[in-house]
């Protein structure tokens, strides 16, 4: 069994996606401390003027150890509003924006999001969905896995019994190969080159969220996340 793992992030690259298709179970880390400025909150998208970022507004203000799964959504300003608008200015004249749009836009509209984790696997699973893929999601919370860094992970996999490990290209900086070898764990690191396609504006901008390659290439989105490995 193959097992990867990764913190929420909201409107994830297409690497997110290929590291969960390649995997037979992927577990959201729900407790792990939150980090500010990176994509749990946001990401990235064209438009017409080009790269701009899509955040979601969250509660961080004497909140520096709130873990990934306790973050709460700032619902006083209509952040919705606004993401939605501004997708639809900037893919209206893509090829797939009808379906992928209404798609999105009722998964957003599904509740009023009070936790960013919440947000981020709902949305994350409404992409699953459209690329076609089936991979299990668990929480980290939910396996009772104590420990930090490779230990943690060995402890993931323990928990459900998994004989592979698949970690981004990152893991190889701080993740503990002796480690998995006395686990009986094989380390496998995730190659992934950012394939180029169609995009609405022109040229190509990579790592854009995957709602990008969705709107410019419909159903052939997730052979175009595989023609990069």
């Amino acid at each position: 069994m193959i097992v990867s793992v990764h913190q929420p992030h909201y409107l994830p690259w297409l690497g997110y996606f290929d590291k969960i298709d390649r995997s037979d179970v992927f577990v959201v880390l729900d407790n792990v401390q939150y980090k500010k400025r990176e994509y749990q909150n946001r990401n990235r998208i064209r438009t017409a003027a080009g790269v701009r970022w899509l955040t979601v507004p969250v509660v961080t203000k004497g909140r520096y150890y709130q873990k990934t799964g306790e973050v709460e959504v700032d619902n006083e300003e209509d952040w919705r509003g606004t993401h939605l608008r501004t997708l639809e200015l900037s893919y209206r004249r893509a090829p797939h924006f009808g379906p992928v749009f209404d798609g999105y836009a009722a998964a957003l509209g599904a509740k009023e999001w009070t936790k960013l984790c919440e947000l981020n696997v709902a949305t994350t699973r409404f992409f699953m969905e459209r690329l076609g893929i089936a991979t299990p999601v668990r929480f980290e919370s939910e396996l009772g896995a104590p420990g930090e860094k490779t230990e943690r992970i060995i402890n993931i996999c323990r928990a459900l019994g998994a004989d592979v490990y698949l970690s981004g290209a990152g893991g190889a900086a701080y993740l503990d190969g002796a480690a998995f070898e006395a686990a009986g764990i094989e380390l496998r690191y995730q190659q992934f080159r950012h394939p180029r396609y169609p995009q609405v504006h022109g040229g190509f901008e990579p790592y854009m969220a995957a709602i990008d390659l969705l709107f410019n290439a419909g159903d052939e989105s997730m052979e175009i996340i595989r023609s990069g490995r």
